[in-house]
């Protein structure tokens, strides 16, 4: 007998439809077929459901079974088509009414006892039902996850005889709704504060700038000077994340794997930090089946990339259209899928292979050849896209030792916010909602230096051979000190202290 079940597969970050269809023939030698561009673990299902089935108590058909994963020209993998092949033998086997599975979306994994474990993408795959309009079975554990979607039955499962007695009528699956207000609340608390950074006031500053602008920065210092605390605290200055770019994120996440179980919504801002031992693929997407790479994965969030020079040119080379496009776009010959990555880029660097050139605690060792060298591993196209670039010397000792702090993230993210609203407010239907998205058009808009102002930026383009681009982010940096001041028109002082964060374009 034939039975259809509706499941879903995921492709980027997006879930499809797909329809788990059962054939059980009636006579022939007993053997189990999948069919419809399974990979490795959809074929291992069998040996799964088989051995769930058996272990509750259902008789698994000695006889030819054929599942069809349709439409059967697109590649499906992972373990999500356990739990609806599981209900597809049962409804061939008139354990169940063939018009009760009807409605339902089903996916989750199966252990051999028949426990329901956790999938990837379950976010993704309650919109996809929403859409349809189908009530979504799944495993309890990512039952909250779904719930945040609204306007969808979501009915979490524990194990395999629980589904089916649901689906008989003869049992109750708990419904799951989601308090979006509180997971947002809850959710949003940072466990580091700017106040705990010791001295450092020229870096907080920049960093400030930085994040009312959604600007990318540089930071330059030795050893110890604090640079990847202050980069771990940015997230708890920027503003705090709508709904829909928590959902966004929360999305990319589910579609990796790295939510936590039974958390609903990612409410605080990511900070990825990958080692500079790390691939082009691990950083920007792909596989056969692409994944999302670091750079999606701090989408609405940092992206930190400490020792800069020390990854590798073509690593950091593929960071050039993210940071201008705001997407990833992973191009494979059966199709194209293309992730969200709008971050804030921070780096980190030493201003020379031994760290301490400048510093006036240790002498530096290296000769003016190695220095150069070693600056140029980090090409001229991606400084340009770094917006602000941040000398961080070493702390003194005094100052480490002094027991007043400094602002707390709450104090400055208030100015941030100010600031960003002024913005929104200004770019409203230009379709950017920051000073660091601005393309030309907006900058010719929005960008009209005072005399005085003009002056200064001719004269800092020629004395710093400022490539374009490098004109146009003093710009942007411009616009974004002005509205931290409440100042519609673009002043000279707020044009110097933006040129002062490119003061490294001529010596890098």
């Amino acid at each position: 007998m034939l039975s259809k079940v509706q499941s879903a597969s995921l492709f980027g970050i997006e879930a499809y439809l797909v329809e788990v269809e059962v054939d059980i023939a009636s006579r022939g030698l007993p053997h189990f077929s999948i069919v419809g561009l399974p990979d490795a673990s959809v074929k291992e299902s069998r040996d799964r459901v088989r051995a769930a089935l058996k272990n509750n108590g259902y008789n698994f058909p000695f006889r030819p079974v054929t599942i069809n994963l349709a439409p059967a020209d697109l590649k499906k993998e992972g373990s999500s088509f356990d739990l609806p092949m599981a209900v597809g033998l049962c409804a061939s086997e008139r354990l169940l009414e063939p018009d009760s599975v009807s409605g339902y979306l089903i996916t989750g994994e199966l252990s051999l006892d028949g426990r329901i474990k956790p999938i990837k993408g379950a976010l993704s795959v309650a919109l996809l039902a929403r859409e349809k309009g189908l009530k979504l079975v799944l495993p309890a554990e990512n039952a909250p996850e779904a719930a945040v979607v609204g306007s969808v039955a979501v009915y979490g499962a524990q194990s395999l005889p629980e589904v089916i007695d649901f689906l008989r009528g003869q049992g109750e699956l708990k419904r799951f709704t989601a308090d979006i207000e509180n997971s947002m609340r809850v959710g949003s608390r940072y466990e580091e504060d700017f106040s705990e950074v010791k001295g450092q006031e020229h870096a907080k500053r920049a960093l400030e700038v930085a994040a009312s602008g959604a600007h990318n920065a540089l930071m330059i210092g030795p050893p110890g000077s604090g640079k990847t605390m202050l980069s771990r605290r940015l997230p708890s200055i920027l503003p705090p994340m709508t709904f829909e770019e928590a959902l966004e994120t929360t999305r990319i996440h589910s579609v990796a794997g790295l939510l936590n179980n039974g958390r609903a919504l990612l409410a605080i801002r990511s900070f990825r930090a990958p080692h500079h031992t790390i691939s082009d693929i691990a950083l920007i997407g792909g596989g056969q089946i692409p994944r999302p790479g670091e750079v999606s994965l701090s989408h609405n969030g940092v992206l930190f990339l400490d020792e800069l020079p020390e990854f590798k040119r073509n690593v950091l080379e593929v960071l050039r259209q993210p940071l201008e496009n705001g997407e990833v776009t992973i191009s494979r010959a059966a199709a194209s899928v293309a992730y969200p990555a709008r971050f804030m880029l921070v780096a980190a660097m030493n201003p020379c292979p031994c760290g301490y050139l400048g510093d006036d605690r240790r002498q530096c060792a290296c000769s003016p050849f190695q220095v150069s060298r070693y600056r140029a591993r980090v090409s001229g196209p991606l400084l340009d896209r770094i917006d602000i670039h941040i000398e961080v010397p070493a702390v003194p000792y005094k100052d480490l030792r002094e027991e007043h702090s400094g602002e707390r993230s709450e104090t400055i993210k208030a100015r941030v916010v100010e600031a960003r609203g002024r913005q929104l407010k200004r770019f409203s239907g230009e379709g950017i909602y920051a000073n660091g998205q601005m393309k030309s058009r907006h900058i010719k808009k929005f960008c009209r230096l005072k005399p005085d102002a003009q002056g200064l930026l001719e004269t800092a383009a020629q004395r710093l051979a400022l490539s374009a681009r490098a004109y146009t982010r003093i710009l942007k940096l411009s616009r974004t000190i002005a509205d931290m001041e409440g100042s519609d028109d673009i002043h000279a002082h707020h044009l110097s202290e933006a040129i002062q964060y490119r003061s490294l374009d001529k010596n890098l």
